[in-house]
């Protein structure tokens, strides 16, 4: 590696050890290093930089030379930093600052040792499926930034009363999801806000896309797995004049006479993962996988 870029929160700093660490990792290996404005200004008001780095502030500001991205927080910091690097393949190493995530699975105290291990060459490339959107009529909202890393979700706005989401799967009829809302994930979203609704777990790789409905009045409305070359059609019936739609964190309302379309995008998101890490080691740290806890509650 030659040249890297570094995002991080921009509203607090809740890092200070763990950028100075990377820093100096990446500076005894002679790396250029670029940061994020809003971050370097952050970490620039707190006193936290002992030298002047180069900056970029917009997708336009990168270009295949980046070698990686280092994000800093958590796995929302990831799905924002995809918004810089969109289509340009630039690989994306998260270092958790905060609780254990699935996609920011550096611990902030292996730092050293895992960028290491990655200037080394010991690592993984994992490729991650998108989704992209449109929608009928054409919104200005998702012209530039139609896309999803976790998942598309769409949801009530304003009321107490359910929706209904009519779904078409390569324009066939499968049913009409009466619920709070429906969440289309992506294999890496499937540990998001689908696995809270229920959803399965889907590892990585895997070709496939999870349709969960969330608070379903139909009780017999169940997840279902399909594959990432289905095209999905989705019209709403709401009381409400508007609905929902997001992309990962980004939220927009819609008139409730839009159409939307979702698919696999035509590119997808490298993530890095050292040799002394894996996603199942993720798993089981997260979910508790294989713990006995039964001495830790009084039953």
């Amino acid at each position: 590696m030659k040249k890297v870029a570094i995002y991080g929160q921009s509203y607090s700093i809740s890092a200070e050890k763990e950028i100075q660490i990377l820093l100096d990792v990446l500076l005894d290996h002679n790396i250029s290093c670029f940061i994020e404005k809003q971050f370097y200004d952050l970490l620039i008001e707190g006193n936290v930089l002992e030298k002047k780095y180069p900056t970029f502030s917009h997708f336009s500001d990168l270009n295949n030379s980046f070698d990686a991205i280092f994000t800093l927080g958590g796995d929302g910091t990831i799905l924002r930093a995809v918004t810089y690097i969109r289509n340009l393949g630039i690989p994306i190493l998260g270092i958790n600052t905060g609780r254990l995530g699935f996609l920011a699975t550096i611990n902030k105290k292996a730092i050293k040792e895992s960028v290491e291990l990655v200037l080394k060459g010991e690592y993984t490339i994992q490729e991650r499926t998108l989704l992209s959107i449109k929608t009928v009529p054409v919104l200005k909202e998702f012209n530039e930034l139609n896309f999803a890393l976790n998942e598309v979700t769409i949801a009530r706005k304003n009321t107490t009363s359910m929706i209904g989401v009519r779904t078409c799967l390569n324009k066939e009829y499968l049913t009409n999801y009466w619920a709070d809302g429906l969440i289309i994930a992506t294999p890496t979203g499937s540990t998001g806000y689908s696995l809270s609704c229920a959803g399965p777990v889907v590892s990585p790789g895997s070709k496939n896309l999870v349709i969960t409905p969330i608070a379903p009045h139909n009780l017999n409305a169940r997840s279902m797995v399909i594959s990432d070359e289905t095209s999905i059609q989705l019209t709403i019936d709401s009381r409400e004049k508007d609905f929902l739609i997001s992309l990962d964190s980004r939220i927009t309302s819609v008139p409730k006479n839009t159409k939307v379309y979702i698919e696999k995008a035509n590119f997808s998101i490298k993530t890095i993962t050292p040799n002394n890490q894996s996603f199942l080691q993720t798993l089981r740290s997260k979910l508790l996988w294989g713990e006995d806890t039964r001495n830790e509650t009084n039953l």
